[in-house]
């Protein structure tokens, strides 16, 4: 067995409370992502990092918001409402919504047998 498959038999057996956010919908969609960016969203999402996640989910909203500037897009809007979610309920309410949405007209986006490097 590889390393790889390994760590995520180890990951799947974590309990909920030691997931991504606590949802394991959130934890699936951060597995897709890649390797480094996924290491730093999982170290964002855990509760000892309240300090860290705030201001940079403020900062990735504000970036959004002025998105017509050069580097900033609107792809941060999202990330940064995704990261304070965690801390604001009626935000977290919203990010179950969308989640709920994902698995009804996206549910390849929530597959775990997708490789990261076959995404398109």
């Amino acid at each position: 067995m590889s390393a790889a498959s390994n760590e995520r038999t180890r990951e799947a057996a974590r309990p909920a409370s030691e997931l991504a956010g606590g949802d394991p919908r959130l934890d699936k969609l951060v597995d897709r992502l890649p390797p480094r960016v996924s290491e730093t969203v999982t170290y964002l999402l855990k509760p000892s990092s309240r300090w860290v996640r705030i201001p940079s989910g403020a900062l990735l909203v504000a970036g959004g918001v002025l998105s017509i500037l050069p580097l900033l897009g609107i792809w941060m809007l999202p990330l940064g409402l995704a990261l304070l979610a965690e801390d604001v309920p009626a935000l977290r309410s919203s990010r179950s919504k969308v989640f709920d949405w994902i698995e009804r007209r996206k549910p390849h986006w929530l597959d775990p047998s997708v490789a990261k490097n076959d995404q398109s």
